[in-house]
């Protein structure tokens, strides 16, 4: 069985209605990156960070899976598929995606400020402050904030050599280390880039540049894989 190995970004959850600092300028819901995601942020006003989160994680509660989601589900029924994911959201998993890593964290877990290993999952969108890890520190979301390591890399890198196929969805490729994914793909692996917008890297005959949101380009990414029997 082939392996599929798909990179999304913010444009497969936007059509959940999900919102990204890059929609809104550099700024999300009026807060700029530094005071929301970054270590500095925290350490300045930790109340406002959670307060921020609390939010995107109420919003990311009421918001569903789209076609664009549900589609890459479909694809495992005919390939391994793996999903290396830039977003936070859990929309992935709630359509049924069965291997995906976050390479920026989770919005729906958090972690200890004093130990990275105590991370816990969240059963409801408020996070408070005085909300302690077992060794009673208190609790941060569990983010990879700007500035910070991204320590899925090593694991995402494993996972793109293995692609047969390489398959990039919603992201403009301007975010690194998760961009460079791309020249870890095997040389003879065919590149399906599904996104309206202009790529930020030149045309290849290796690439196959599918304009369109995720949800209609991941139907006609089926179309073009998945052969007319299976359909």
């Amino acid at each position: 069985m082939q392996n599929i190995v798909i990179l999304t970004g913010a444009g497969i959850s936007a059509e959940s209605g999900l919102k990204t600092f890059r929609d809104m300028d550099g700024l999300w819901e009026n807060y700029a990156i530094e005071e929301v995601a970054t270590p500095e942020g925290w350490a300045k006003n930790p109340q406002l960070v959670l307060d921020f989160y609390n939010q995107r994680r109420k919003q990311l509660m009421e918001a569903e899976p789209n076609a664009g989601h549900r589609g890459l589900v479909e694809l495992e029924k005919h390939f391994g598929v793996f999903i290396i994911t830039q977003n936070v959201d859990n929309l992935h998993e709630r359509a049924g995606s069965g291997n995906v890593l976050h390479l920026h964290g989770e919005l729906m877990k958090v972690r200890s400020t004093v130990d990275d290993s105590l991370v816990y999952t969240v059963q409801d969108w408020e996070v408070k402050w005085g909300d302690c890890c077992e060794k009673g520190s208190q609790l941060r979301p569990h983010i990879v904030w700007f500035g910070e390591a991204v320590p899925a890399m090593d694991q995402a890198i494993a996972i793109a050599s293995m692609a047969d196929v390489f398959v990039v969805i919603g992201t403009s490729l301007n975010v690194y280390p998760a961009a460079g994914l791309l020249h870890y793909a095997p040389r003879e692996a065919p590149i399906y880039l599904i996104d309206p917008g202009q790529p930020a890297f030149s045309p290849s005959p290796r690439i196959t540049h599918i304009k369109e949101p995720a949800s209609k380009g991941v139907r006609l990414l089926l179309q073009r894989l998945v052969p007319d029997e299976l359909q």
